[in-house]
């Protein structure tokens, strides 16, 4: 699809993840060491789940990851053994992510596919042909069709390949930073900026947001400001895979994110962002599926 033909939604987020693969890049949040130095990690919730997704190892599975930036994540699973396909609808990412798995000598175990994930069947014309399909963190709320995103993942599945997914919970998307000189509300023990609800949770309309800050890095500032994100309900995600042909092996809900969803949250000793003192409401979750 020619970029003038794209969706509104798609060229003004696509404009907005070009920028951002630059300051990601130079961000503490996505730390290349452990991958440059053949060791690379994924985030701690899916370092935990993933081995009841390939309980035998990585090695020789075919892995397709969705929505992934600029590949840090994907060759995390070439460094085990995989071969992985990694799509995304920035070509400054992939471009990245190609020339990320060249330094790592892991260009013939890795394979990166520029294309909106919408037409990935078309960019990629492989069904039935992956082990495991991963799409993790920061994925879905840019996508407007969730019935169609299953579909997809059930298209490229082998029968009996399974899906990883992890994401921010739905229900901790209602909420946003506290405005300006907002009255402290009591959050257990102490007064805290808890933050406000601001969106519905069950709001069909795409929400457009103007904020020229980034999740990795508080000081950057970014030109393409403006996103165009949507809500999708967790039971709407989960009967979505269910009809597309998938069985849910488990559905998981954490009270941590990896980045730093609002500011009350603090960082843990894993790595990841939660509640300070008592874990109000879920901030992320996870699931796994197999293909009927």
């Amino acid at each position: 699809m020619a970029h003038d033909e794209l969706p509104e939604w798609a060229r003004v987020n696509r404009a907005r993840w070009d920028e951002l693969v630059d300051v990601h890049l130079a961000s503490e949040m996505y730390d290349l060491v452990d991958l440059r130095s053949g060791g690379g990690k994924l985030v701690a919730i899916d370092e935990v789940e993933l081995p009841r997704v390939a309980p035998e190892g990585w090695q020789g599975l075919r892995v397709l990851h969705l929505q992934c930036h600029f590949g840090a994540d994907s060759l995390v699973f070439a460094q085990r053994g995989a071969d992985v396909v990694g799509l995304d609808f920035s070509m400054p990412a992939v471009k990245q992510a190609r020339a990320l798995a060249d330094e790592l000598g892991l260009g013939e175990r890795a394979r990166f596919v520029c294309a909106n994930l919408y037409d990935a069947r078309h960019a990629l014309p492989e069904p039935e042909s992956f082990d495991v399909v991963y799409t993790s963190w920061g994925t879905i709320g840019w996508l407007p069709d969730i019935v169609e995103w299953a579909r997809i993942i059930a298209w490229f599945l082998k029968p009996g390949g399974r899906l990883y997914f992890a994401d921010g919970h739905p229900a901790a998307f209602v909420f946003d930073e506290p405005l300006p000189n907002a009255p402290a509300a009591l959050l257990d023990d102490g007064p805290a900026l808890f933050p406000p609800a601001r969106y519905g949770y069950f709001d069909e309309t795409p929400l457009d947001i103007d904020e020229d800050g980034d999740y990795a890095d508080p000081d950057a500032r970014v030109a393409n400001s403006r996103t165009i994100e949507f809500m999708h309900p967790l039971g709407s995600t989960v009967t979505a895979l269910i009809d597309a042909g998938l069985s849910i092996d488990f559905l998981h809900e954490h009270d941590a994110v990896p980045w730093q969803m609002f500011s009350v949250l603090e960082r843990r000793g894993d790595g990841l962002w939660a509640w300070p003192r008592t874990a109000w409401l879920p901030l992320g979750m996870s699931l796994a599926a197999t293909r009927r």
